[in-house]
């Protein structure tokens, strides 16, 4: 990145900011030299930006434990629980209750997935995620040993007691998704989300409270998971480019990718009941393989492409690799955090892949920012008998078929 930026000069001399009405020149993945002109040039047309007065509600810094950088955190033992005997004989024997019960797995709670002594932990683990630093990792389930269906039930029976509620996460009622490079699978027309390539994903949130994922595979080489606090990544934006925040709480275009309407309008940054909320996923203003960013719709702003290169950049400077191992659980507060992952290298031993959910505890959650609720309805609003538990990888679809 160093000799890319020592060449800024060179860059911004051939560098354009683009006219009103026309999309920037930005990519899903950031380009740091393409950033650092983009930066300079909009200084040098308008050298008061840092000047410019923050929304009136959004506060100068905020703080709290979910505040944090990755150089906080110097063991993993500060954010893994590791799982004991008793405690995985206790979620086994809760497996077995649960299909003793022969009901659908929609049904799945922590009454129908009892954990005695198990569950009081989950609890103080759930709370670490909406009042502490964000996330924390359970090691390890050994999935080797179990069946797919016995998986499936047991990362739902825990993480019900960290999240009650499930996140419907296609048009089909699924609650899982597979994250896993389906390009040899899948209809290469379908995919335009990194999660189903090696690709590296850009730092981004999910849709919803709490993101929990379950490691089946690790990759043979890369793939590491990397988070860092939206609240860190806030502060820093908001003492030296406040006009980025104004830009980012201001209502932003994404893109539907063929659904209808075909895009959407919403703001990414929020501060609700004293809480940072950052929402947003890159992808939906560059667009990815597949789906390419619709034409026909308002395209981003110089100004919205800086802010999202500079939640990027200010996201890794301050991030924490988490060392993700097979039978791991990761839980993560999505309105808190931003997450990323380095691409990776599967072979004919190791192919890397995850089971994800989106959870919500009523009990603890968020306040949920006005312009998110009809998405959180959407997501929450799910029936237990409408739940769909697919054991194999499916690309994820709208309710209209259309990819997601």
């Amino acid at each position: 990145m160093s000799k890319a930026i020592s060449s800024s000069d060179d860059i911004v001399a051939g560098f354009k900011l683009v006219g009103s009405g026309e999309q920037p020149d930005i990519e899903y993945h950031p380009d740091p030299p393409k950033y650092h002109a983009r930066m300079e040039l909009r200084l040098k047309d308008n050298p008061s930006l840092p000047k410019t007065p923050l929304p009136s509600v959004f506060p100068t810094k905020v703080e709290g434990p979910i505040v944090w950088e990755g150089k906080d955190w110097t063991d993993e033992k500060q954010w893994v629980y590791e799982l004991s005997e008793a405690e995985l004989k206790e979620i086994n024997d809760a497996v077995e209750y649960f299909k003793g019960l022969n009901i659908p797995l929609g049904h799945i709670n922590p009454t129908t997935f009892p954990l005695p002594t198990l569950s009081p932990t989950l609890r103080t683990l759930s709370r670490e995620l909406y009042s502490g630093r964000g996330f924390f990792v359970l090691r390890t389930l050994p999935v080797d040993a179990s069946s797919k269906l016995s998986t499936a039930i047991a990362f739902a029976g825990i993480s019900s007691h960290v999240g009650p509620l499930r996140g419907r996460q296609s048009g089909n009622g699924a609650v899982f998704a597979h994250i896993k490079d389906l390009r040899a699978t899948h209809n290469l027309k379908e995919i335009g989300n990194a999660a189903y390539t090696t690709d590296a994903q850009v730092f981004h949130t999910d849709a919803g409270d709490l993101i929990a994922l379950l490691a089946l595979e690790v990759a043979a080489e890369g793939g590491t998971s990397r988070i860092a606090s939206s609240w860190r990544v806030y502060n820093e934006i908001a003492e030296t480019r406040p006009d980025l925040v104004r830009t980012l709480a201001e209502e932003w275009v994404l893109d539907s990718f063929g659904g209808d309407p075909p895009y959407s309008r919403r703001p990414l940054l929020f501060y609700e009941d004293g809480k940072i909320v950052l929402q947003y996923s890159r992808r939906h203003f560059t667009g990815y393989l597949s789906q390419k960013r619709n034409p026909e719709i308002p395209p981003i702003t110089e100004a919205q492409a800086e802010a999202l290169d500079a939640i990027h950049y200010t996201a890794e400077k301050y991030s924490l690799a988490l060392n993700f191992q097979k039978g791991d659980m990761q839980f993560i507060n999505s309105l808190g955090l931003v997450h990323a992952r380095d691409g990776f290298r599967d072979d004919e031993t190791k192919t890397r892949h995850l089971i994800r959910l989106w959870l919500r505890n009523e009990e603890l959650a968020w306040k949920t920012p006005g312009p998110l609720q009809h998405i959180w309805d959407r997501l929450y609003k799910l029936k237990p008998e409408e739940q769909n538990f697919p054991l194999e990888p499916e690309i994820r679809k709208k309710a209209g078929g259309v990819a997601k």
